[in-house]
């Protein structure tokens, strides 16, 4: 895991996705994309997922926060697939 303070660029809504962890059968997610601080557009971007409770928690473009990132692939079909999952995530600003 990698924590880094980043700015928001957008955020989308929460749905629910299947989960068998989850008591109820699913879970909330939204996906978030975070940027890099820098002095330009063109800095690093991540597309990241959140989780339960983090899905519900709403950020707007501009915010500066503090983001806990897990990195993970994962391979289906005999392609293979990133994902960037948020565990963690603080409002600065």
């Amino acid at each position: 895991m990698e924590t880094k303070i980043l700015r928001v660029v957008r955020q989308g809504e929460a749905f629910d996705v299947p989960s068998a962890k989850a008591e109820t059968g699913s879970i909330q997610k939204c996906n978030i994309v975070l940027r890099e601080l820098g002095g330009s557009k063109y800095e690093n971007e991540f597309v990241c997922a959140m989780l339960g409770n983090l899905a519900a928690c709403r950020f707007y473009e501009g915010d500066v926060v503090a983001a806990t990132m897990r990195f993970s692939t994962h391979e289906y079909q005999g392609a293979a697939y990133q994902e960037v999952m948020v565990t963690d995530i603080l409002k600065i600003n």
